[in-house]
């Protein structure tokens, strides 16, 4: 082996063990803030966020509403604010965003976009949302998301216990084992209740679409609107047992 190559494979192992460390030490950080922030306030949480992480994390939105990256703004006024544009949304939604981008001038949207355009996927493998959509979010959706937040240390959510069942466990503040990096939920105990007082109390953008009855708003092909007192989030998939687009687990 040259003299090169040991320097090389050197600096990788080196890489690798400072890489491994960052990773043990963002885990061990994440784990003492569940617990300390367990109780915490959407504000406390997004003080915490931005006073530890800095430019360093990213807010994900939906652009169902403006709801989290109002309170966003307030602990980081030029918050980087991440959109998976998928090609396949309602364009209320894509009208959401461009408004909410005029509403809060100093975010910066960072749109997450599969490495295939919509025309070249469906040329390629056909109509992935009705056949496989399992298939369809893994590539628009989570792989786009994971290489967006590689460049991040935390990313910040909308989730909330009350969205579905399988959200009831959801911590203000975890470890995203699958993404590699710290994850923040400061709203995840707001009930719908809460949630609907901040929109009314605050005058927020909402996508046009809710007050049409889509209570929980994804990809076009994949949305519909929940039938009367059903769960919101029954309208996302309708007809299939996907409840989840693989983004929180």
């Amino acid at each position: 082996m040259t003299t090169t190559e040991t320097t090389a494979e050197t600096t990788a192992e080196t890489t690798a063990e400072t890489t491994a460390q960052t990773t043990r030490d963002s885990h061990a950080l994440a784990e003492r803030a569940a617990a300390e922030l367990a109780d915490a306030t959407a504000a406390e949480a997004l003080a915490w966020t931005a006073r530890t992480f800095g430019d360093r994390f990213i807010v994900a939105s939906n652009m169902q509403d403006a709801v989290l990256i109002d309170l966003a703004v307030r602990a980081k006024p030029d918050v980087d604010v991440l959109f998976l544009e998928t090609g396949y949304h309602f364009a209320e939604t894509i009208g959401t965003r461009d408004a909410i981008a005029l509403t809060y001038p100093d975010i910066r949207i960072v749109n997450a976009e599969a490495e295939q355009s919509v025309a070249d996927q469906e040329r390629e493998l056909g109509l992935l949302n009705q056949t496989d959509p399992n298939r369809c979010c893994f590539l628009r959706k989570v792989v786009p998301l994971r290489r967006t937040l590689a460049n991040y240390d935390a990313w910040v959510t909308g989730v909330r216990r009350a969205d579905a069942p399988t959200r009831a466990g959801t911590p203000i503040v975890q470890w995203d084992e699958r993404n590699g990096l710290v994850k923040v939920n400061p709203i995840a105990a707001w009930s719908d209740e809460e949630f609907s007082e901040y929109i009314a109390a605050n005058g927020i953008l909402e996508n046009p679409l809710v007050s049409e009855g889509y209570l929980s708003i994804g990809c076009a092909p994949c949305t519909a609107k929940p039938l009367p007192g059903a769960d919101p989030r029954s309208g996302r998939w309708a007809g299939l047992a996907k409840t989840e687009c693989g983004l929180h687990g």
